[in-house]
């Protein structure tokens, strides 16, 4: 039979993704089992792909087993074998929550019943970070909720789990960000000025230091903003000024109605080392463009940290000098954003359009 005269394939685009190995498919969620193997993968399955006239999809696991096929077990189409690893990561991570000192590899592995190698591959594919990391964020946010609650320097590091305060103090920026007498003083000392105003998204609101602006915020109410500015350092006077940061309000409430440049401003930002390699890089990101989470973790090197990196995100609390509203989900989505979606869609529309103007 000529081809012409052949039947069209009607799971063509399933066998299409089939042949990529292509984990999410534009025609939808699907498996595919081999007849000569007895088994069904996912679309996205590492193994060798089978012979179309082997091949046999269906719609979901219920499906594939009543049929008689078994599952595949490189590519755990069912997914036991990942929710067993999650199970073994969470309990390691709870492991690493209780413990006064930080568990070593071979005790967090042992514990899990993995190889060190193969626990350290699934520990960062599902936190994102090292067991190592992980457990040095949780001893930074001991030692700066002890810091926050009064406690003397020399017993909050001791209550977090760190063996000497020199340890603190050596690298102060990656674990508080500032020095810890500054994190148990929670600003006091330090002035603040703010201003508020309207704009084209609403009230907003600009705090800034000597040093330079550290914070831009987005609000439904003047209360609301001032208790954000508050939030990092309680204890710090907050100052209305807004004839001090009148060009720089106009400078951003420019932005808002019309951005076609970088917001350029003098900036004071305070935060771990990680945290600081994200915020420039989201600064690094040109306008009208955004980036996936994930791609901002290989841009400052950290592959594999794509939640770490979507934690610093949401940590940001300087918008739009620091435009987190650029990352975006794998697919597109607009995720969460600590000012509003809807704020976040009009920003991107914005941008697009005062590129595209030049």
């Amino acid at each position: 039979m000529p081809d012409a005269l052949l039947p069209a394939d009607p799971d063509a685009a399933r066998w299409a993704a089939v042949l990529a190995r292509d984990p999410k498919p534009g025609c939808g969620p699907f498996l595919y089992a081999v007849t000569t193997q007895g088994v069904f993968c996912r679309p996205g399955c590492p193994s060798r792909p089978p012979l179309r006239r082997n091949t046999r999809f269906f719609a979901d696991v219920g499906a594939a087993e009543g049929a008689g096929f078994r599952a595949c077990k490189r590519c755990d189409p069912k997914g036991e074998r990942a929710g067993i690893h999650a199970a073994a990561i969470r309990a390691a991570c709870d492991l690493i929550e209780q413990s006064e000192t930080i568990p070593s590899l071979a005790t967090l592995a042992d514990r899990a019943g993995y190889a060190r190698h193969h626990f350290l591959r699934l520990f960062r594919e599902i936190v994102g970070v090292t067991p190592r990391s992980y457990a040095e964020s949780v001893r930074a946010r001991r030692l700066s909720a002890a810091l926050a609650s009064g406690a003397r320097v020399a017993d909050a590091v001791a209550e977090a789990g760190f063996g000497s305060e020199s340890r603190v103090y050596e690298d102060t920026a990656r674990t508080l960000g500032m020095t810890p007498g500054a994190a148990r003083r929670g600003g006091a000392g330090e002035v603040i000025r703010v201003a508020l105003t309207d704009s084209a998204l609403g009230p907003l609101m600009v705090g800034a230091t000597d040093k330079g602006v550290c914070f831009i915020g987005f609000g439904e109410d003047e209360a609301g903003l001032r208790g954000d500015v508050m939030q990092r350092f309680p204890k710090a006077r907050i100052v209305d000024a807004p004839e001090d940061l009148a060009d720089i309000i106009r400078t951003v409430v420019g932005f808002v109605a019309e951005p076609r440049a970088a917001l350029d401003l003098p900036l004071d930002l305070r935060g771990t080392a990680f945290q600081k390699r994200v915020w420039e890089a989201l600064r690094a990101i040109p306008l009208g463009e955004t980036r996936t989470y994930s791609g901002l973790a290989a841009a400052i090197g950290e592959p594999r940290a794509t939640r770490a990196v979507a934690r610093a995100c949401a940590q940001n609390k300087v918008s739009l000098a620091v435009p987190c509203h650029r990352v975006v989900g794998k697919d597109g989505d607009l995720t969460g954003y600590r000012w509003g979606v809807e704020r976040k869609r009009v920003l991107l529309a914005g941008e697009k359009a005062g590129r595209a103007r030049g």
